[in-house]
């Protein structure tokens, strides 16, 4: 018998003074059986910072061939494609040819996968932005994950401040060097 994918419900308000986005965003998102939680806040946090007229969540595992989160024109062409976690360096090298720009957010340390892809072949990879979580942030948000989750999110210089429950939770996104 095949798991099923189990349905989470954001409801966020987003306030990024850097780039003048301040919205309520309410998302149902998900999960698939072999995505960690962490994986799944990774992609929710990084539709808040990529927030855009045109973003949207892929169709999930039944459709491997598309980035987890993109932000497309209103033709359909990917403008924006944004990896999550660590891959490979020819599904980076596919983006590069596919979109005029591609971010990846790692939920875990980056390091190693850079090291993967040094020597192989990216389309544009120094155009290639590669993005890390706090690790302690994604921890706490993850302690506090429930099936509806509502919380405040303010962005600053890539600092983040969360409100949760009853909480307060700061973290960074840090930019890792490729190249």
């Amino acid at each position: 018998m095949a798991l099923t994918s189990t349905i989470y419900n954001f409801a966020i308000d987003l306030s990024d003074g850097d780039r003048q986005v301040y919205e309520h965003l309410e998302l149902r998102v998900a999960r698939h059986p072999s995505e960690s939680e962490d994986y799944l806040l990774a992609r929710v946090l990084a539709y808040c910072l990529e927030f855009t007229a045109g973003i949207e969540f892929s169709k999930g595992l039944s459709d491997p061939e598309d980035p987890p989160l993109s932000v497309r024109d209103l033709t359909g062409r990917i403008l924006t494609w944004i990896e999550i976690g660590t891959p490979d360096a020819a599904r980076l090298h596919k983006a590069g040819k596919s979109a005029g720009r591609v971010v990846v957010y790692a939920h875990r340390d980056p390091t190693q996968a850079i090291r993967a892809w040094a020597g192989e072949r990216i389309h544009r990879v120094e155009a290639l932005e590669v993005y890390r979580f706090d690790r302690p942030m994604l921890d706490e948000l993850v302690a506090r994950l429930d099936r509806r989750t509502t919380f405040a999110l303010a962005v600053h210089d890539r600092e983040l401040f969360i409100a949760i429950d009853d909480a307060s939770i700061e973290g960074r996104v840090s930019r890792v060097q490729v190249t």
